[in-house]
């Protein structure tokens, strides 16, 4: 007589191979249409696990209902297919460890959204499956808003859709793939950095090969929709904050420095003496602050107004702390186009809020940056600035860059507007700093920190 626990096991076990076959032929299937994802397809081991509904990852394994992953398959084999590619692009677009603080149900249909959008744009034989009108649709109305789909920007616009409870269950139907419970599953916050650093090198070599392939193989319009969106994640996240502090210099300044002495023999002086410690704190201590600075702002036709004006009120938000500024300081704020229009000078924190508050574009004009290097030089010919650090240039680029380096540091912020698709890859002279800001990041940069991408 057969036992039936046995029986049941020999069952399952041979479930398991069947969909460990299924997986490895979806990986195979997926190579051979694409070779650029050769590393990252084999950057995930299989595991059967009921507890998972449908399909999901960690980061590390694939884990999969064995009864779910042999319906998929009897559906056609497109559909694992896709699953597979999925949450391979979920792990390379690093969805699993960049939610922070967003509201998590509307991050993983977003994150969702912009992976099948990526899928359905491939029109690849192994994953290609019509498209529901209803996909289409909501896929067009967010193209209009962005030139690239991606996770943070999805997110955005749910959330100015404002979706009732009934919308969003549509879209999770039609949207929501695989199982992102998986993603925090077991994985503390020490684990997580490993985790994106592993699949940040392995994006890295994606884009890589996607560039690097010869001209017979070169990508079609698809494939270069990816390859766009690689580029968009691979630019290296950066702190605008701590960037600033590269104006900044060392001086010292009138406080009390509590670093400077011992406090143990000042509480010995209090507790042998009375009230007269053996040392008193110094009252002067060495600090790194902006002192000497110059903002120049593109107010040609190309520059949204908008967003001039929302990195004028970030850069202000961190600039007036008190952290960031001595005491008396020295900051030219200028308008130019093709020609200086303004040069606004404030040497305290009520100027620059009365600046900020009285703001005002001017020039609309062509763009040139020459003409603010030419007028910070006699600036700094009349000694109006005795220790100038740097320039931070807000612009989308498209001018006329100056030949010869100037003496102090400069940077080009360039802002990419989600939305608005303002920011286009530019090229700045070599002893020249690029930064781009991404425009979700400029609105929160005065709260919690922005990223940013220097290039």
């Amino acid at each position: 007589m057969i036992d039936p626990t046995r029986h049941r096991q020999l069952e399952e076990l041979d479930m398991v191979t069947v969909c460990t076959q299924i997986l490895s032929n979806a990986r195979n299937e997926l190579y051979l249409n694409m070779h650029f994802l050769d590393v990252s397809l084999s950057g995930l081991s299989f595991e059967a696990d009921p507890s998972v509904s449908t399909v999901g990852t960690d980061g590390y394994t694939i884990y999969y209902n064995p009864e779910y992953l042999c319906g998929l398959y009897r559906q056609g084999r497109v559909y694992v297919n896709r699953a597979y590619l999925h949450m391979v692009f979920h792990c390379l677009f690093c969805h699993l460890d960049t939610r922070g603080n967003r509201a998590k149900d509307y991050w993983n249909l977003a994150c969702d959204i912009a992976m099948e959008s990526v899928i359905d744009s491939l029109y690849k034989k192994c994953v290609h499956v019509a498209s529901h009108p209803f996909r289409r649709e909501n896929c067009l109305r967010l193209k209009k808003r962005m030139k690239v789909l991606t996770a943070e920007g999805i997110y955005q616009a749910l959330l100015e859709w404002n979706l009732s409870g009934q919308q969003y269950e549509r879209l999770a139907a039609e949207f929501l793939v695989d199982d992102h419970r998986l993603w925090d599953r077991e994985n503390p916050k020490s684990q997580m950095v490993p985790r994106q650093n592993a699949w940040r090198d392995k994006r890295e070599k994606m884009q890589t090969e996607m560039e690097a392939m010869p001209e017979k193989e070169s990508q079609t319009e698809d494939e270069n929709s990816l390859l766009e969106q690689v580029q968009v994640e691979n630019r290296e996240r950066y702190d605008y904050r701590q960037f600033l502090k590269k104006f900044a210099v060392l001086k010292e300044e009138i406080q009390i420095d509590e670093d400077s002495f011992d406090y143990i023999y000042y509480t010995y002086g209090l507790e042998h003496y009375g009230n007269m410690p053996l040392i008193e704190p110094l009252e002067s201590k060495e600090v790194f602050r902006i002192e000497e600075f110059v903002i120049a702002v593109d107010t040609s036709m190309s520059c949204s107004g908008e967003l001039v004006r929302h990195f004028l009120e970030e850069t202000y938000g961190i600039l007036s702390q008190a952290e960031s500024f001595f005491r008396k300081i020295n900051i030219h704020i200028i308008q130019c186009d093709d020609q200086v229009r303004s040069d606004a000078v404030i040497t305290n924190f009520q100027q620059m809020e009365d600046y900020m508050r009285d703001f005002t574009i001017k020039g609309k004009g062509g763009t040139d940056f020459r003409p603010v290097f030419e007028y910070v030089g006699s600036l700094c010919a009349r000694g109006e600035f005795t220790r100038l650090k740097g320039l931070l240039y807000f612009t989308d680029g498209k001018g006329i860059y100056p030949v010869k380096a100037p003496v102090y540091d400069t940077a080009f912020i360039f802002i990419e507007d989600t939305f608005n698709n303002s920011y286009q890859d530019m090229a700045v002279p070599s002893w020249a700093i690029k930064l781009v800001l991404g425009a979700e990041d400029i609105h929160t940069v005065s709260g919690e920190g922005s990223t940013g991408a220097p290039m």
